[in-house]
Parts: C-alpha cells; structure tokens; sequence
C-alpha cells in the first residue's frame, strides 16, 4: 500500500496560499480561466494531497492509490496547481494552462494530465463516476478510498441526487463526497429584483446535512477553511472504510474566492482576468511581499 505524506498540519496554510497565487498568476498568462471555485477549493485540495491521499506522483497509475475525482471541473487551475506544488509535473508548466497542445487543458482531462483520474467539466457526473470506483473496489477486494469534490451549485443536478440515492445501497463506506459550499454561482435560478438572478447556491436554503443523513450519509460539517478541522474531517471519513456501509459527505463551509480582498465572497470573480496591479496586491496579501503599489482598482 502508498504511503501516505502526512505534511504537517501548520505547514498547509501556507501551502494552500501559494497555490491560490498559482491560479491566479496562471489565469492572467493564460488570459482565461476559473478563479472563485478554485481558490474557495484550495484548503481543501491541499489537505488531501499533501497530508491524507495515498499517492505517489512517481507512480501515478499505481492500481493501490487513493482516487480523487474534481467533479467541478472548471476549478481546473485549482487541481493543477495543487498537482504541480505535489510534483506530478513542473510547477512552470502551468504557464501553458488552457494551450492548445497543453496537457493543462480548461476542465481535467485523465489522458492527458498526470495525476488525474477522471475527466470532468459537465457538472453532475463526478460523484456517479467515483460511486463506479468504489463500487468496483468493493467488488474486487481493492483497499482504496475514492474522494469527490463537488461544487454547492453543481448539487442542483439530478444525477448527483440519483448517486446520493444509491451509495449508501451498495454499502460505499469508502466513498467520501466534499461539498465546497461556497455559496455563491455564477448564475442562478430564481429573478431577483436586486440583479438578474439570485446566485446564492439553492442547497444553502434547506438543511442540507438533514437531507443526506437522511439518505443514508454519514455527514460532517466544518469550516472548510481551516485546516485542523479539514484534516480531522479527512481522518475520520477514513476510519469509516471498511466499516457501517454508510458514505461520508463533509460540507465544507468556504468563501468564494477566499484569500484575496477583491476575489472574496463574490460572484463577479467565478472568472475573469487579474490585471498586473490586482496580481501585485494579490502577492501582498497571500505571501505577505513588497510592492511598489498603491492602489489598486478590483
């Protein structure tokens, strides 16, 4: 079996600081890209690579490792800056992010890019993807723990609901789901006399950890944020393998866009371009550098 690099708990902040400032300085080269979910999704990506997936980024198709699955996949950036810090390729490769003869395309793409294991970008297809991996672990006596993120507003889709049905029927104890509950979409559901829609994510409005501990999930609530309480989280849905039979869904309570003062808590930055003034107060703010800026119009 990998072992796993438990990196220390202090040590993951910092790391997740330095990715945040990966996508962002990988948009503005690339001229395009993802920004919010990503950076919202950071604590959380590092945490598992650098402390709880079993993976060896020498051997990234070992048949023993740990699965992960980005179910949203537009938050590609954000996987891929995780995946270089972890050594699956060089971090200065994701200067090519969203090239055309890159390996680093737009939304994950598992033949081209080390250390992926499911292609994704439709949103509502991950967590049936890795229902399918556990599934077959269970059934061929494999010892590995699939992980599935999702984006809150991805939960609107009929596809999750139709695995969240399932998994906990064919006793998927070593399938975890994390929600990144950021609360926030790029488009919404509902007129709002405020705006054209109402982007605040619909499952924020009902008891979400109610409703899946009603479907069979084992639920745990934290600040996704944090990472004490994103490594507890991780370490207890993992004791859970093997045993009960119930999935793990941990709502992972985040800030769109969390780190930076002009990309948090709002929609407005799901996407879009830093100008090199927002990436130099951005530098500022995640590493705590010098800059000879001012001023800064977000």
């Amino acid at each position: 079996m990998i072992p796993r690099t438990e990196r220390a708990v202090d040590e993951l902040a910092d790391i997740a600081q330095q990715g945040r400032l990966h996508v962002l300085e990988t948009v503005a080269s690339s001229g395009a890209g993802h920004i919010g979910g990503p950076m919202s999704a950071m604590d959380l990506l590092v945490a598992l690579y650098f402390h709880q997936l079993r993976i060896d980024p020498e051997r990234p198709d070992d048949p023993d490792r740990d699965r992960f699955i980005l179910s949203k996949g537009h938050c590609a950036i954000g996987l891929y800056s995780v995946l270089a810090m972890r050594g699956y390729f060089p971090e200065e490769e994701l200067t090519t992010f969203d090239h055309g003869d890159s390996r680093l395309q737009g939304h994950p793409d598992m033949k081209l890019t080390p250390g992926v294991d499911s292609s994704t970008g439709s949103l509502g297809q991950g967590l049936s993807a890795g229902s399918g991996m556990a599934l077959a672990a269970k059934r061929r006596g494999l010892d590995f723990h699939t992980w599935v993120m999702l984006g809150d507003g991805e939960l609107q889709e009929g596809m999750v609901w139709e695995t969240i049905v399932c998994a906990p029927r064919y006793g998927l104890d070593n399938l975890t789901a994390i929600i990144d509950l950021n609360g926030l979409q790029q488009f919404g559901w509902d007129m709002a006399d405020a705006d054209r829609f109402d982007r605040s994510e619909p499952m924020g409005h009902i008891d979400l950890p109610a409703v899946l501990r009603g479907f069979g999930w084992e639920v745990l609530d934290i600040d996704g944020h944090d990472p004490q309480q994103i490594v507890t989280a991780y370490q207890e849905a993992e004791s859970r393998r093997g045993s009960g039979g119930r999935p793990t869904a941990i709502i992972a309570r985040t800030r769109k866009g969390n780190g930076v003062s002009y990309t948090q808590g709002t929609f407005t930055w799901h996407n879009g371009v830093p100008t090199e003034e927002q990436l130099d107060l951005a530098r500022r703010e995640l590493l705590g550098t010098q800059s000879t800026t001012t001023e800064v119009q977000a």
